[in-house]
């Protein structure tokens, strides 16, 4: 019998974070050496990878870092299947990691991000899997969002207070002509706005031409359908169209705080323009 203590076996489930029976198995498989029972469950840990492929990682958080400066900052999303797994130490570092990485090196897009080397010889996709192996969880690395400009900033949302955010949004605004604290506290305001209503485009001009054609054959039909008079279809029509730019393009949308003001009123307003925004929700 391996000659090792209940403290060895607490020892190897704090490096591995492996659950006990399997701590149990691998230091006895290791004749009571800790070292080796963590190779011996990372060896395990890799072969579940694969099996795990097909899983749905539908929990997990998101997380922001913004430059001291605020002209640059990162939002990130880690995906896993369980809120226990989401909300423990190792994940959070992880994904704390990942985004200290993001900003530092400022990757193309995710394929560059998953390529690059995160530490001496692994790169950011092996640093993922080798969680995978340690959380006994898929776990998925998918998107992020890097601004730099005048001014960035971050707002995350708890859905639940007990889990990380779930939200999260970062915004870029110009130079403008009010102060930093200015900027950042209507960089706040519009930021939670973006959380609550999840706009699909910043402005109209953004939305594609075919979507807002096919929005005018539904309402044009809709209005027919509705036996609508003739002559007043063009301006029903528009109408409509008009409604679904208020919906789903933020400057439109009537302000969270002051639906008498439209998000471009209240930036207006501040003396600023938004520049570009990202939302995260976890899993969607």
């Amino acid at each position: 019998m391996a000659n090792y203590t209940a403290a060895d076996v607490k020892k190897l489930r704090e490096l591995t974070g492996a659950g006990m029976m399997d701590c149990k198995k691998a230091i006895d498989e290791a004749e009571g050496n800790v070292d080796k029972a963590v190779e011996i469950l990372r060896v395990k840990g890799q072969k579940g990878v694969a099996k795990r492929e097909s899983r749905t990682a539908s929990n997990g958080a998101v997380a922001s870092l913004i430059a001291d400066d605020k002209k640059s900052g990162v939002l990130v999303e880690l995906k896993c299947e369980t809120d226990f797994v989401a909300k423990g130490d190792k994940f959070q570092a992880a994904i704390a990691t990942i985004a200290a990485h993001i900003a530092a090196t400022s990757p193309a897009d995710i394929g560059a991000l998953l390529t690059s080397e995160i530490e001496a010889g692994k790169t950011v996709q092996a640093f993922v899997d080798e969680k995978n192996a340690e959380l006994g969880e898929k776990i998925v690395l998918d998107r992020f969002a890097q601004f730099s400009g005048a001014f960035v900033a971050s707002y995350l949302h708890r859905t639940n207070p007990d889990l990380p955010p779930q939200v999260g949004v970062l915004v870029e605004l110009d130079q403008g002509t009010a102060s930093d604290e200015e900027k950042a506290a209507v960089a706040k305001d519009i930021a939670q706005h973006i959380a609550a209503f999840s706009p699909k485009f910043l402005s109209r001009e953004e939305v594609p031409a075919d979507t807002v054609e096919s929005e005018r054959r539904v309402a044009e039909a809709t209005a027919k359908e509705e036996g609508k008079p003739e002559a007043a279809l063009p301006k029903i029509v528009e109408g409509r169209v008009n409604g679904f730019f208020k919906e789903n393009c933020l400057l439109d949308q009537p302000f969270a705080k002051d639906n008498k003001k439209t998000v471009q009123k209240v930036l207006d307003e501040a003396g600023v323009t938004l520049k570009r925004f990202a939302r995260f929700r976890v899993g969607a």
